[in-house]
């Protein structure tokens, strides 16, 4: 069985700045995951060619099990507001997906709050930094059906603020307290492994860099464990798309 999650920053691509839909569905299907986690995914917004991505994602890898939850909604810069899980299924949105080629017996989500207040961010060529608004965040959890037994999966992407995305794992982690074991989170979670470790209890089942993806200096996406699974090995994958790094875990 092969886990894999990956930020794809909407299916854009580092080298010419653009989204090419073929060039996503290959890096889908070069992962060859079983169940996959991705971040930073778009549904039907202009910047990624009006398209689908959770769908080209789940017929590039084969996933009849998949499911999109938008963490916001409408078009960024004119209508972009935080999602309430009540959107029509054809509105544009933005958020994280969970694709399974496993049965998936049940679903579960987790919203979670943006800083409440304005944080300061430096963008690149600027000398000081301009406050911004944070965005909302969200998991996703799924309780599949693998060779291995009934395993709960979930996805999440935190915020970049330190001092909240803390608050934010430990309310994921307080949603699953009563959900199956083994239990697997997976993705992008803007913290360090042994800090992402202390707050889950977890244990991580790879360890490598993962961003920027070029020359990464850091690992911020993980995959962690609670419960037991077989001998997991892991890696990164530089993709032709997206600032980071995808990870795989093979059982």
């Amino acid at each position: 069985m092969r886990l894999a999650t990956f930020n794809i920053l909407h299916a854009r691509s580092q080298s010419d700045d653009k989204v090419d839909l073929d060039r996503f569905a290959d890096a889908v299907a070069t992962l060859d995951a079983d169940v996959l986690a991705l971040q930073e995914v778009d549904r039907y917004q202009s910047r990624s060619l009006e398209a689908d991505l959770t769908a080209v994602a789940a017929a590039a890898m084969g996933a009849p099990e998949h499911r999109f939850v938008a963490a916001l909604s409408g078009v960024p810069g004119t209508t972009w507001m935080a999602a309430t899980g009540d959107e029509q299924p054809d509105s544009a949105a933005y958020g994280i997906a969970l694709l399974s080629r496993y049965p998936v017996r049940a679903w579960h989500t987790v919203r979670l709050a943006p800083v409440p207040t304005r944080v300061p961010m430096w963008f690149k060529g600027s000398r000081v930094p301009e406050l911004v608004r944070d965005e909302p965040r969200v998991a996703v959890a799924a309780e599949v059906e693998t060779p291995h037994g009934l395993v709960t999966v979930a996805d999440v992407h935190l915020t970049f603020v330190d001092w909240w995305n803390g608050r934010q794992l430990t309310r994921v982690r307080d949603s699953l307290a009563g959900a199956r074991r083994p239990l697997v989170l997976m993705g992008d979670l803007n913290m360090p492994p042994e800090r992402a470790a202390r707050i889950t209890g977890m244990r991580s089942l790879v360890a490598a860099l993962t961003f920027p993806a070029g020359s990464p200096r850091t690992q911020i996406d993980h995959v962690l464990l609670d419960g037991d699974l077989p001998p997991a090995s892991g890696r990164a994958l530089e993709l032709p798309l997206s600032d980071h790094r995808a990870l795989v875990v093979d059982l």
